[in-house]
């Protein structure tokens, strides 16, 4: 991937974070899957990289607040577009154990509306070297709108844009368990790499193991399948690497899983996006992730 642009992209809903403190109130920041992932990348890649974020935000306060957020954490803001009577959806975190639950309030997320302008959307999609979108993204999308970023994403990577696609897989988004799963193998079908988890996808399409989770996306057309199974070991295949595992090593601090995946596919993506062979992207992915549940929160400065 060295020689792709060194514009990335990251696709999807930020969303006010409501996150809880040890004094049993809540801190307010702003946060969401793939904007997770852009904020780390922000970080992890070298100055002339640049990161942006597309999504849809109100014209409200709250909406201003955002974009300054992201801009402060140098994620690029410039084509998210702002839509009048829409504002951000947000989410309450809830913690025990270690292990996150959440309530969601997005009725009147802008970020519905994101694929609505489909000229917006393609020079949102232009000239990046990569792009990155979730199962969220697909979920959260009105579904009118689903099959024009399916078909924006398609063209983008017809041009040579590599394409990501997190599956993330959220059951109380979808309309049922089979509009879901086709939904996902629909976006799988659009990207180069696939970063499923197989505590979802074998639940969801009956997978025995990573390896048969591996074997039907590279079927559908996904040129690198990075199965992750939290602290377990990661199977991966790559069209030219062949079969790759990597075995995280094990964190003795688990505070928040909160954006583990998320910071996961930051790390590797910056391995990626900057030569490195995927066995040392799994490594470097791996670390962050460690790092990140160590503390609260979805953004942890590391």
């Amino acid at each position: 991937m060295k020689n792709l642009p060194r514009k990335i992209l990251c696709v999807g809903e930020c969303m006010v974070e409501m996150a809880p403190r040890e004094d049993g109130a809540y801190t307010r920041g702003f946060a969401g899957d793939t904007f997770n992932s852009a904020w780390y990348l922000a970080r992890q890649l070298p100055d002339d990289f640049t990161v942006d974020y597309f999504t849809g935000a109100g014209t409200d306060t709250v909406s201003d607040e955002m974009l300054a957020f992201m801009n402060e954490a140098g994620v690029g803001t410039a084509s998210i577009r702002r839509i009048e009577e829409r504002t951000v959806g947000l989410y309450m975190i809830a913690l025990k154990n270690g292990e996150r639950s959440f309530s969601y309030w997005r009725g009147q997320s802008a970020a519905k509306l994101l694929a609505e302008d489909p000229e917006a959307l393609a020079q949102a999609l232009a000239g990046r070297g990569l792009v990155l979108f979730s199962g969220i993204t697909m979920a959260v999308v009105n579904e009118e709108h689903r099959a024009t970023l399916l078909k924006k994403l398609a063209e983008a990577r017809a041009a040579g844009t590599v394409i990501a696609f997190d599956p993330n897989m959220r059951a109380r988004l979808w309309p049922s368990r089979e509009v879901m799963a086709e939904t996902i193998m629909q976006a799988a079908a659009v990207s180069d790499i696939v970063l499923p988890s197989f505590d979802e996808d074998g639940a969801v399409f009956g997978d025995e193991n990573p390896q048969a989770t591996i074997a039907r996306y590279r079927a559908a057309g996904v040129k690198t399948v990075i199965v992750k199974s939290g602290p377990d070991t990661i199977f991966a295949e790559d069209e030219d690497e062949g079969p790759v595992t990597f075995k995280p090593t094990p964190s003795d601090n688990v505070v928040d899983t909160t954006a583990a995946g998320d910071s996961f596919n930051a790390g590797l993506i910056s391995a990626l996006m900057t030569g490195a062979p995927l066995v040392e992207a799994l490594a470097k992915g791996s670390a962050l992730s460690a790092r990140v549940i160590g503390a609260r929160g979805a953004l942890v400065d590391v």
